[in-house]
């Protein structure tokens, strides 16, 4: 696998793996049919805006890694108390 995909499937690095995976089935599922999919396409729409807030956020304040990793993200949304997308 080349090493941009291996980054893109890394659930560290990519928040919204769960998203991209789904709107990809979505879009096998529905003969690449885009209208059946546009749910799917607005949650990963959301979920990428919603990290880019935080690490910019991040980067702002001066924590490093900017994208916080998956452990740090869990934690994020337990104290939200649900998924804000």
């Amino acid at each position: 696998m080349p090493r941009k995909l291996q980054r893109l499937r890394d659930h560290d690095i990519n928040p919204c793996l769960v998203e991209a995976d789904a709107s990809s089935k979505c879009m096998d599922k529905n003969n690449y049919n885009r209208d059946a999919c546009t749910l799917y396409f607005l949650k990963y729409k959301s979920c990428k805006k919603f990290w880019n807030g935080i690490m910019m956020q991040r980067r702002k304040d001066g924590i490093k890694p900017d994208m916080p990793t998956a452990e740090e993200r869990e934690k994020i949304l337990a104290s939200i108390g649900r998924i804000p997308y």
